[in-house]
C-alpha cells in the first residue's frame, strides 16, 4: 500500500508540475515553442528506443526470472550494458555529426543544431540510466523507482523553467537534454548508495544465448517507439508546411493536456490491469475482465472526460495562455478520441502481455497510416481542427480493427486468438 501511495503522489506531483510547465511554455515561448519542442520530444523518444533496442521490458522480465542466481544475473547485466551502450554511442556520435540536418528536419532551420548535439552527446548516459532503472524493477525495488520519478520530475521542472525564462525557445529546446543529464545524475546517487545491486563482471561481454530472448521483445517495442513519434513528427511538419507553426502548436497543446488526464488512467492500468491479464490463460477469464474494465473503467475514464469538457475554459486559461484559446472549441475532438483510445486499451493490453506479434505489429502499422493520411487530407480543409477530428476518426476505425481481432469472443464456444 505504501508503493501505490507513492505511486499516486508521483503522478499527482507529475500533474502538476506538467501544467505549470506549460503555462511557462506557454508565456515564454507561445504556439511555436510548443510545436517546435513537441518535435524535440518525439525525436529524443524515438531516439531513446532505438538505443535501447526497445528491450527495457525484456530485461526486467530475464531479471525477475534469474534475481535469486548471481552467477547468471551478472551474464545478463554484462549483455544488455554492453548492447545499449554500443548501439547508444554509434547513434549518439551519428546524432551529432548530423544534427544540423536533423534540426533543418525538426525546426526547419539550423540555428537549434546546439540541443540535438548536447542530446547525442548524453544519449549514451540517458541509455544506461533506463538500465539502472530496469535494475530497479527487476529487484522489484518499487519505492526507489517512485523516489527516482518524483525527485526527476522536480528537478527538470526547475531545469526547464530555468532555461525558458532566461533563454526563450533556445532554452527550451536545450533543456529538453539537460533534463535527461539530470535524471541520470538523480538515479546515479541512488545507485551509488545500493552499489551491491548493480556489480557484475564486465569480462562477460555479450551472451549468445538471450539474443533470441532481444529479437522477440525488440520486434514490438521498436516498431512502436518509432513508428509512433515518428507520425506525429511527419504530421507536425505537414502541419507546419500547410498552415502555419501556430497551428502546429495548438495541436501541440491538445496533445500535451491529454497526456496529463491520461497519465492517471495508464498508471492504473499498468499497475491494476495488466498483471492481472498477465496471470490469465484462458478466455473466459479475459471476458471477465473486460467485463471488469468497461464496467469501472470505461465510465470512471467518461465521467472524467465530462467534467473536463465542462471545465474546459477554465482548464485552458490555467494551463495556456490567450494564444492557445482556439483549443476550447477544438477539445471535444480529442476527448472524443481518448474515450475511444481508452476502450482499444481493454484489448491492445491483452496483445502486448499475451506476444501476439503480428496483431501487435498490424494493428500499430493500420493506426498510424489511418492517422498520418486522414490528417494529411482533413488538414487542407479544416487546419488543426481536421488533424484533431482525424485522431478521433482514426480511433473509432481502430477499436472497429480491435473488435475485428477478438471477433472470437464475441462468438460461441470461443477461444482467445493465438498468441501470435
Amino acid at each position: 500500500m505504501k508503493v501505490l501511495s507513492l505511486n499516486s503522489i508521483s503522478v499527482a506531483v507529475s500533474f502538476v508540475l506538467g501544467l505549470i510547465s506549460t503555462k511557462i511554455i506557454s508565456l515564454f515561448i507561445g504556439t511555436s515553442g510548443m510545436a517546435l519542442m513537441g518535435s524535440f520530444r518525439n525525436f529524443s523518444t524515438m531516439l531513446k528506443t532505438i538505443s535501447t533496442l526497445g528491450i527495457n521490458n525484456s530485461l526486467i522480465k530475464l531479471l525477475v526470472e534469474n534475481k535469486n542466481d548471481k552467477k547468471e544475473l551478472s551474464v545478463i547485466y554484462s549483455t544488455f550494458f554492453w548492447l545499449f551502450l554500443i548501439v547508444s554511442v554509434g547513434l549518439g556520435g551519428l546524432t551529432i555529426l548530423f544534427s544540423k540536418t536533423i534540426a533543418q528536419h525538426l525546426f526547419f532551420t539550423e540555428s537549434y543544431h546546439i540541443s540535438i548535439q548536447f542530446f547525442g552527446l548524453f544519449l549514451p548516459l540517458m541509455v544506461i540510466n533506463a538500465f539502472w532503472l530496469a535494475i530497479y524493477n527487476g529487484l522489484e525495488k518499487y519505492k526507489s523507482i517512485v523516489i527516482i520519478q518524483i525527485i526527476s520530475n522536480v528537478v527538470v521542472f526547475a531545469i526547464t523553467g530555468l532555461m525558458i525564462w532566461k533563454h526563450s525557445i533556445s532554452g527550451g529546446l536545450l533543456s529538453l537534454a539537460l533534463g535527461e543529464l539530470a535524471m541520470v545524475l538523480v538515479t546515479f546517487f541512488f545507485v551509488r548508495n545500493e552499489s551491491d545491486n548493480f556489480k557484475f563482471n564486465l569480462q562477460r561481454i555479450i551472451s549468445q544465448k538471450y539474443f533470441s530472448v532481444i529479437k522477440k521483445f525488440s520486434a514490438m517495442a521498436l516498431l512502436s517507439g518509432i513508428i509512433a513519434p515518428l507520425t506525429l513528427l511527419l504530421i507536425r511538419n505537414l502541419m507546419v508546411q500547410n498552415n502555419g507553426i501556430n497551428d502546429a502548436g495548438i495541436w501541440d497543446a491538445a496533445n500535451r493536456l491529454s497526456s496529463y488526464y491520461m497519465m492517471f488512467f495508464s498508471s492504473g492500468l499498468s499497475m491494476y490491469y495488466m498483471p492481472k491479464l498477465a496471470s490469465i490463460d484462458t478466455e473466459k477469464e479475459f471476458v471477465v475482465e473486460l467485463k471488469a474494465y468497461f464496467k469501472t473503467f470505461v465510465p470512471l475514464f467518461l465521467l472524467m472526460l465530462i467534467v473536463i469538457y465542462l471545465g474546459k475554459e477554465i482548464i485552458v486559461s490555467i494551463a495556456f495562455t490567450k494564444e492557445f484559446s482556439p483549443i476550447n472549441n477544438l477539445l471535444i475532438w480529442q476527448l472524443l478520441g481518448d474515450f475511444f483510445r481508452i476502450m482499444t486499451l481493454a484489448f491492445g493490453y491483452q496483445i502486448v502481455v499475451k506476444t501476439m506479434m503480428k496483431r501487435y505489429i498490424f494493428g500499430e502499422i493500420i493506426f498510424n497510416l489511418v492517422y498520418l493520411l486522414l490528417a494529411y487530407y482533413l488538414m487542407k480543409a479544416k487546419a488543426v481542427e481536421g488533424v484533431l477530428s482525424a485522431y478521433f476518426y482514426t480511433n473509432v476505425i481502430y477499436f472497429g480493427v480491435i473488435l475485428w481481432m477478438f471477433r472470437n469472443l464475441f462468438l460461441p464456444n470461443n477461444q482467445l486468438p493465438k498468441t501470435s
